[in-house]
This record gives C-alpha cells, sequence and structure tokens, in this order.
C-alpha cells in the first residue's frame, strides 16, 4: 500500500513539473506576441528621423499589422484544430523572427509595410494556438493558474518592449535594436523546439478528468463527435448557429474597447479631470497595467475555488466599471483618483483566467483552435475602434467619456459572460437528454 501511495505521488509531482514547463514555454511564446505588437510603436520616433516620415505613414505600419491579425486570428484556429498548434506556434514565433530582420534591414517604406505584413500573420495564432495548448496539455487542476500565466506574461510582454528597444537605441541605433528583439524571439522559437515534445499530441486523461458540468458543457448538441475531422465548412455550420460563441465574440469587443479607453485616454483625462500632470498620469496608466496582472494572478486561484466562472468574471467587471464611473464623476481628491485607476485595474485582471475557462466551457470538441481563434478576433474589433470613437468623444469636449464607454463596455460585457453561461448550461442540458434518450 506505502510502494503504490509513493509511486502515485512521484507521479503526481511528475505531472505537476511537466505542468509548469509546459505553461512556462507557451507562456513565454504569448509574450513574445505581446512584446512584439510593440516594436513598431517604440520605432516610430526613429524611423521619422531615419526616413522622414508622417505618423499618418508609420500608424498605417501598425493598423497594417492589426488587420492582418485580426483576418488571421479568426482563420488559424481551423489551421490549430487539423494539423496540430506545435508546427502553428513555430510559425508565428519564426514569422517575427523574418519581420523583425525585414524591419532592421529596410530601405523604405515598403520593405517596412512586408514587415509589418508578416509579424500581423505570426501574431494572428498566438490565441488559438496556446489556449488549445493549455486546454490540451495542462492538467484540470492547474488549468486557472495556466490561463493566469498566459495572461500575466502578456501583460509583461507589452511592459518590455519600450525598456529593451529604448535601452538599445541609446547605446547602439534602432536597426541593432530591432535585430535584437528578432534575437529575443529567436531564443524562444529555440525553446519551443527543445520542448517539442511538451507541445506534441494531447492527453485525453485531462479531458476525462474535467468537472462534468464542464465535460457535458463541452459536447454541445451536433459537436458530440470530434469537429477537427469536418471540412471548415461543416465546422462554420455548426459553430457559427451557437449564441454562446456569438456572445463571447461580442464580450471580447466589449472588454478590449474599455481596456483600449482606459489604455489610450487616461492620461488626458487625468490631466482634464484631476489635473494630474503628465508624469504622474503615465505612472498611474503603468499601474493600471500592473494592477491587472497581479489581478490575473489572484483570478488563477479562483478559478479553483468556485465552478460558478461567470459570476467571477460578472462581478470584478462591473466592479472595474463603477471605479470608472466614480473617477469620471471627478467626486475624488486626485491621490484616491491614483489609486481608484489602479483598483480598476486590479479588477479587471482578476476577471481574466475565469474568463477564459468559461470559453473553454462553450468549447465543442475538436474545435478549440476555431472557437479561441474566432471569439477572440473580437479583441482586434474592440482595438481597432475604440481609440477613433472615444478620441472623437474628447474632440467635442466630452473628456469623461472615455470613462464612461470604458465602464459601459465592462458592464455589458458582465451580462453577456452571464449569458454565455446559461447558453452553456442550455447546451449541458440538451446533451444530457440526448444521451439519456
Amino acid at each position: 500500500m506505502s510502494t503504490n501511495s509513493l509511486a502515485l505521488g512521484q507521479e503526481a509531482r511528475a505531472v505537476r513539473h511537466r505542468d509548469w514547463k509546459l505553461i512556462s514555454l507557451i507562456s513565454s511564446a504569448h509574450a513574445c506576441s505581446h512584446f512584439f505588437q510593440l516594436v513598431f510603436p517604440t520605432l516610430y520616433l526613429s524611423l521619422a528621423h531615419e526616413y522622414g516620415y508622417d505618423f499618418a505613414q508609420l500608424g498605417l505600419l501598425a493598423s497594417t499589422f492589426y488587420l492582418v491579425s485580426c483576418l488571421g486570428q479568426a482563420s488559424s484556429g481551423f489551421v490549430v484544430d487539423r494539423i496540430g498548434p506545435a508546427p502553428v506556434l513555430r510559425f508565428g514565433l519564426a514569422a517575427f523572427v523574418v519581420a523583425g530582420i525585414l524591419i532592421g534591414a529596410s530601405n523604405g517604406y515598403w520593405m517596412l509595410m512586408l514587415a509589418a505584413v508578416i509579424g500581423g500573420a505570426g501574431n494572428s495564432i498566438f490565441h488559438p494556438v496556446d489556449y488549445s495548448l493549455i486546454n490540451h496539455r495542462v492538467s484540470p487542476e492547474r488549468l486557472g493558474h495556466a490561463f493566469s500565466a498566459h495572461g500575466l506574461t502578456g501583460n509583461l510582454g507589452w511592459a518590455l518592449t519600450p525598456i529593451f528597444m529604448a535601452s538599445i537605441i541609446h547605446i547602439a541605433n534602432w536597426r541593432i535594436a530591432t535585430f535584437s528583439a528578432a534575437a529575443l524571439v529567436g531564443v524562444v522559437l529555440l525553446l519551443t523546439v527543445a520542448g517539442r515534445r511538451l507541445l506534441a499530441g494531447r492527453d485525453d486523461a485531462f479531458e476525462a478528468a474535467d468537472k462534468p458540468q464542464e465535460a457535458a458543457a463541452r459536447s454541445d448538441t451536433a459537436a458530440s463527435t470530434s469537429l477537427a475531422h469536418k471540412s471548415v465548412r461543416q465546422t462554420l455550420a455548426i459553430l457559427l448557429v451557437q449564441p454562446a460563441l456569438w456572445g463571447a465574440f461580442l464580450f471580447f469587443a466589449c472588454t478590449t474597447m474599455a481596456t483600449s479607453a482606459v489604455q489610450n485616454y487616461t492620461i488626458p483625462m487625468l490631466g482634464d479631470i484631476y489635473h494630474i500632470d503628465k508624469v504622474i498620469a503615465g505612472t498611474t496608466l503603468s499601474a493600471y497595467m500592473v494592477s491587472a496582472a497581479l489581478g490575473m494572478v489572484a483570478g488563477g486561484f479562483l478559478v479553483g475555488a468556485t465552478p460558478n466562472t461567470e459570476r467571477t468574471v460578472a462581478i470584478s467587471l462591473i466592479l472595474a466599471g463603477a471605479l470608472l464611473v466614480v473617477l469620471a464623476l471627478g467626486a475624488v481628491p486626485p491621490a484616491f483618483a491614483i489609486a481608484l485607476v489602479a483598483l480598476a485595474g486590479f479588477c479587471s485582471g482578476v476577471s481574466a483566467p475565469s474568463r477564459d475557462m468559461l470559453i473553454r466551457r462553450v468549447t465543442p470538441k475538436g474545435a478549440t483552435g476555431t472557437v479561441y481563434g474566432l471569439v477572440y478576433s473580437g479583441m482586434d474589433v474592440g482595438s481597432s475602434l475604440a481609440p477613433v470613437g472615444f478620441g472623437l468623444l474628447i474632440d467635442v469636449g466630452y473628456s469623461q467619456g472615455p470613462w464612461y464607454g470604458a465602464a459601459a463596455g465592462f458592464v455589458l460585457a458582465s451580462l453577456l459572460a452571464l449569458q454565455v453561461a446559461r447558453a452553456a448550461s442550455r447546451g449541458s442540458r440538451s446533451a444530457s437528454q440526448g444521451v439519456a434518450a
């Protein structure tokens, strides 16, 4: 008996060790995605000085990057479900390396535009790949921590880019900085090659160990057989009639619009409403991002503490929205305003792991990459719409508009999360009745 217990304990430790190695590898790749998203913006001044481009031309490079990413993200999930996530992940990282080399070696605008297209194609694959790996290769008891680590490292990737690029530009020049960025991603690419056994295949035992309500929800109507063996047309026909997936798409569009409003306009709003100078306002925005990352860590523990992940999402987003309304009203002293911005970031971050677990519940078998690709493309939609729309509010003199809009986005997203959960429950009951019949 003691021998069996010892063997089980050793096996559990081996699984835990493997899980955390895999989570670290996935999270490192995700950090590269966020890191590379800010490479072009950190080069704006250098490219303007080198080539004389105006900010409209420079902004078009970033817009092209995200447009390609949006189109690619919605479709790359089909590839992930059919050939597996590992080769697609290596493609994405390799595309960043190629894009970085092209930027560093560029001799004109069209070479930079080509780099933006290739970089956007690389960026498009990470959500379908990462969530496919997490859902199929990480043990159920560590899923919450995997989701929180994934979100945390994305934020850290954003935070690293300005420091990394600015430091190397100061020491050498912008071309060396871009080559260095490509080399940094290249190191992670080599790690994925070295860890190919961790990334390969899937472990059906993990899916069998899912909580019963999750397993039933993921069976969902006609998707009881794996969609990975169906054609793209058949898969779309099944998925696009599911209200839960449309709700999830709108959920991501709303939360991203809200986050974009905070990221783009908190600095000017703090100046207009609270007369806080730009340096302190910029530090406050950084505090928002750091607090959001800490919230993701805390949210990872909440996933394991309650099966009702939609409640965690709804409560945390409503709290974030309420804090933004208080800020927009100008009802607190400046020092409290700084603290409330950070607290709003923490609340929004708490929702992220539970949000990812909620999407897992409505994902049919064999369509993990496809579903995450489709619903996460809502992020690109929100990112493209929010800056212009909220910027217009400020231009017409409604300086509190972005905070009110962000609050509305968070509240609407909380309602959508509850709706997605209800749709998942209905799918679970339908699947159970079908089995009983």
